[in-house]
């Protein structure tokens, strides 16, 4: 469980250092809600969450968070064009099966699209894989047979996609241990962090 300080999840933080004041968010696979209440007091958001586990959906409530149970595999079609000011997917986008999919209708809901992904090109992913093991970590905390990211990414990845489909990335933060990286984020980030927009 996370802190409302954001200080047990370091991209709590990267995320609200983008976000305006006010603005109008939508926080995709929401979980417990943490993110979007932590916003809401650091930054005077409103807005909604979307999870589909019905414990989470529960605990959004008991956080006092606007949630709508839903399925993210199936789109955002409740939701209308630029309707909300930023939408957020945080540490969600590699358990996504339609990665493509969802990044679009992050575009099409939304002004400005924030996400958040472990960096699986992090040195410490790339020596227990070739300690001949998949890798678990605070970020990758499953094992191999029970984890639902099916789709690992690194930073060098994403960027590319963002490149090969015109999506304009307007910010990154890659962290390791809370703390920003810029020497080599592909390879010494654990986590990143983007704003995107069309």
């Amino acid at each position: 469980m996370t802190g409302l300080n954001g200080s047990q999840r370091p991209d709590f933080a990267a995320i609200a250092q983008w976000v305006k004041p006010g603005a109008h968010v939508l926080d995709l696979g929401c979980g417990d809600g943490t993110l979007l209440k932590y916003l809401q007091q650091a930054r005077g958001v409103t807005g909604y969450g979307v999870e589909i586990d019905d414990g989470n959906v529960l605990e959004c409530v008991k956080n006092g968070v606007h949630v709508i149970q839903s399925d993210l595999e199936r789109g955002l079609a409740e939701f209308a064009d630029h309707s909300f000011d930023y939408v957020v997917l945080s540490q969600t986008l590699q358990a996504m099966r339609n990665t493509e999919r969802i990044v679009r209708e992050i575009l099409r809901v939304g002004r400005t699209g924030i996400v958040t992904f472990p960096n699986f090109g992090y040195w410490k992913n790339r020596l227990q894989i070739l300690r001949g093991r998949m890798p678990v970590s605070e970020n990758l905390p499953f094992e191999w047979f029970d984890t639902p990211n099916i789709h690992l990414c690194t930073v060098a990845d994403f960027e590319k996609f963002c490149g090969e489909r015109a999506i304009r990335i307007v910010g990154r933060t890659v962290l390791t241990n809370g703390r920003a990286v810029d020497l080599l984020p592909n390879l010494l980030g654990e986590l990143a962090v983007y704003q995107f927009g069309g």
